[in-house]
């Protein structure tokens, strides 16, 4: 153990302006238990889910088409009421305390960079679609941060609300590995070879960045889902996403000429981060259109978002995962809900 999380202690004050950094160099071995990081600044017993609903019978305006696996099939619905939709946690259905509309609510964003050197062709295209989708999503109201992953984790720009420093921010990402066999896993470092660590980036961003925040909280990850060298294994990676309320998409993006075929060597673990958090994969090659339209989806999701907010009505101890189940239905008809399908009860900073 090296440090302890250069990430815990780069947050501005909620008073202070967004500022930008001039990247942070995180040791790949610095996880430390964490100690520092404030409560929440909502209630810990009340739940609040954030989902989207889609009709099942509309065909989306648009979609990303990949054989049917990358963005899901519906037409987003926009206009839900209260009446239209129910909750059951732990199999108790709940009385609701709010019901709301989103498109306007502020958005916490942090976005994941591979940096990894299998990812040295498709770099150029993610930071170009990347700058794009945040001048068309960021409004002043809303905060973004940027970090690569590649044998470190590197904080390149904190909280900020302006699309130009989250751009020189992307600009900055480097390909990143110190040995030209990264490929064979063979890496020289402190314990255990490290070649992406994309479960510490995500652990780390939840944890130590997105669990201070109040709202809506999303974690955007453009990798190829290999990990190599993590302190931390999916499970605790996904754990730290729920306990922060932050919903994960995954663009899953590799280099053919690399492996020889279009391989996403870990994309089974991708759809349950990304499924147990209620968000999406998409499956995107290195295609940049592709890429386009899935950062498009994205948006049009968080602009067609709702929250519903209860106090359970059958409790249970700290720390226990409980179930819930969102249904809703318009006009008779039953519709497809994404949202996370479960939470930790208690305390959210009970690590």
């Amino acid at each position: 153990m090296l440090a302890a999380s250069a990430l815990a202690q780069v947050a501005p004050a909620p008073e202070a302006p967004p500022v930008e950094s001039v990247g942070h160099r995180l040791p790949g071995n610095s996880l430390l238990p964490l100690t520092s990081v404030p409560a929440s600044k909502h209630s810990t017993d009340r739940v609040d889910l954030f989902f989207v609903a889609r009709d099942p019978h509309a065909k989306p305006k648009k979609r990303v088409k990949d054989g049917g696996q990358s963005g899901l099939s519906g037409q987003l619905v926009g206009n839900l009421t209260q009446s239209d939709c129910t909750v059951t946690d732990n199999d108790a259905q709940q009385k609701l305390q709010t019901f709301s509309t989103q498109a306007h609510a502020p958005i916490t964003l942090g976005l994941l960079l591979d940096s990894s050197l299998d990812q040295q062709m498709v770099l150029p295209v993610e930071q170009q679609a990347t700058t794009a989708f945040l001048r068309r999503l960021m409004r002043p109201q809303d905060e973004a941060f940027v970090i690569s992953f590649d044998v470190t984790v590197d904080m390149l720009a904190d909280f900020t609300s302006s699309p130009r420093a989250l751009q020189r921010a992307l600009d900055r990402a480097r390909i990143n590995s110190p040995s030209g066999n990264y490929a064979n896993g063979t890496i020289p470092s402190i314990g255990k070879p490290r070649g992406a660590l994309l479960y510490d980036a995500v652990y780390l961003a939840a944890r130590d960045k997105l669990r201070r925040e109040a709202g809506r909280r999303v974690l955007i990850l453009l990798t190829n889902g290999r990990d190599d060298g993590s302190n931390v294994n999916l499970q605790k990676a996904m754990e730290a996403a729920q306990k922060a309320n932050a919903t994960v998409y995954v663009l899953l993006i590799t280099d053919p000429s690399i492996y020889g075929v279009l391989d996403y060597p870990n994309a089974g673990a991708m759809h349950k981060l990304a499924k147990e958090t209620g968000g999406q994969v998409f499956r995107i090659g290195n295609n940049g259109r592709k890429m386009q339209a899935a950062l498009q989806e994205i948006t049009s999701e968080l602009r067609t978002q709702y929250q519903i907010s209860y106090i359970p009505s059958n409790p249970s101890g700290p720390g226990e995962y409980r179930h819930i189940q969102v249904h809703c239905q318009q006009n008779g008809r039953p519709l497809r809900v994404q949202v996370r399908p479960g939470y930790y009860a208690g305390p959210e900073n009970s690590y």
